[in-house]
């Protein structure tokens, strides 16, 4: 990688940003950090991933991580609020206090929508999944809609528990979160009047 000169994105989540099992080098942050080198961004992926952190945990976390003053932070939290069948309410609240103080101080950000397992029954699943869309439309942030896409369900792209994603999956991911990033990066050079990548 080369010397990073353009500004730190900072992948806040639990343990599918964490990298659950796998080399640091192999989770979504590491592997979408080269891609973006490749197409000559240099920004510093920093991956502040917690693994079994609620939306609840990452909103407790905030202050601490606007220490490192980042320019743009993908937000992918959420799935532990759904394992544990937390009122989506509350994951609603928490996505939007966490986005709130992002665009305080002026980081853009990406949201990557969950969907949660049809085990959980219709309507919790129903009112979990729309927080996201809801969330999206009501703030300015970049939306991807599933964080998973393409790799959900997938037994070749996860790990043996089938929830969390191998190297390969990881390569997915960032390469689906690409366009969304560069998006955002789009947004953040525009308020600084820096030309954006190559």
């Amino acid at each position: 990688v080369g010397q990073i000169t353009d500004g730190i994105i900072l992948a806040l989540g639990d343990s599918l940003t964490a990298g659950l099992g796998l080399p640091a080098e192999q989770s979504y942050p590491a592997q979408l950090e080269k891609l973006l080198v490749e197409k000559g961004y240099q920004y510093k992926v920093v991956n502040s991933g917690v693994s079994g952190e609620t939306s609840s945990g990452a909103r407790s976390r905030i202050d601490w991580v606007m220490r490192m003053r980042p320019d743009i932070v993908i937000l992918v939290t959420g799935a532990n609020d759904g394992l544990r069948g937390i009122d989506p309410e509350i994951l609603r609240d928490n996505l939007e206090s966490i986005i709130i103080t992002f665009r305080e101080h002026d980081v853009a950000v990406v949201l990557a929508g969950m969907q949660m397992v049809t085990s959980l029954g219709a309507d919790y699943v129903s009112a979990f999944n729309g927080v996201y869309p809801a969330v999206s439309s009501s703030h300015d942030v970049v939306y991807m809609p599933f964080f998973l896409e393409g790799v959900a369900a997938e037994p070749g792209l996860n790990r043996e528990d089938g929830i969390h994603p191998n190297s390969e999956g990881y390569a997915v991911i960032a390469a689906n979160l690409l366009p969304y990033v560069e998006e955002a990066i789009a947004r953040h050079e525009k308020k600084t009047d820096r030309p954006a990548g190559q």
